[in-house]
């Protein structure tokens, strides 16, 4: 059986985008991480080492959102991609990463993209 992880509302500040004020200035982001895996034995032995650590998840996002990119595309799949490495149990899930107040000529609150682990 399968049940769902959510680590949700990650706020980091980072340099990613495609201007080289962004480069210098940064940007705020926050990511959430959607992970599916049979955690039932978590559920009896309680655990750490029966499921999918939450500090693991953030190290991985944090280090990852550290690595300058030009597109928040680049950097969501780099956190899936070593997601998926890390944790040999999970099944599935998903990484969102959400730029709020994108350099747009224009009212824009935020932009994201969702990528499938």
């Amino acid at each position: 059986m399968t049940q769902c992880i959510n680590i949700n509302g990650i706020k980091l500040r980072a340099n990613h985008g495609c201007l080289d004020e962004e480069a210098v200035i940064g940007g705020d982001y926050i990511v959430h991480v959607e992970l599916y895996a049979d955690l039932a034995k978590a559920s009896v032995t309680d655990d750490l080492d029966d499921t999918l650590d939450y500090v693991t998840v953030y190290n991985i996002v944090k280090t990852e959102m550290a690595i300058r990119s030009k597109l928040i595309e680049h950097v969501a799949q780099r956190i899936a991609s070593r997601l998926k490495k890390e944790f040999t149990s999970l099944e599935r899930g998903s990484v969102t990463v959400i730029k709020l107040r994108p350099p747009i000529h224009g009212n824009v609150e935020q932009v994201s993209v969702t990528f499938p682990i």
